[in-house]
């Protein structure tokens, strides 16, 4: 009887800590700052999800042409990882001061150095 006894409590204690595990891991997450949308006057614009994904329109302030980009993105401390589904790697570093994010962005050798504001989650 005993036996059964701390055999009972020593799974209730296992099912505590695996309880107690779960909820610090999942109270420690802390979403990217990158998430949601951000643009600048000149019709740049870029959407970062949370499942790694983003679209970016980016505009060539020469000709005024925009152009829509889209693939996966991967952020190693200041620097962003953008993986096109033209197949084209761009990397670059950005840095995040209140609301604006500072950006440049270089494919097809056009290089636009943004300024863009958070306008959505």
């Amino acid at each position: 009887m005993l036996n059964r006894r701390m055999k009972n409590i020593k799974k209730t204690l296992e099912w505590l800590i695996f309880a107690e595990l779960v909820l610090l891991f999942a109270g420690c997450y802390v979403p990217s700052p990158l998430y949601g949308t951000w643009a600048d006057n000149n019709g740049n614009k870029i959407s970062f999800v949370s499942d790694g994904t983003f679209v970016a329109t980016i505009t060539d302030l020469n000709t005024k042409e925009k152009t829509v980009t889209q693939g996966d993105y991967t952020v190693i401390d200041n620097v962003i990882c953008f993986s096109t589904t033209d197949g084209v790697s761009i990397n670059t570093e950005w840095d995040i001061r209140g609301s604006m994010l500072y950006i440049t962005w270089t494919k097809g050798g056009i290089t636009n150095v943004m300024t863009l504001y958070h306008i959505s989650k």
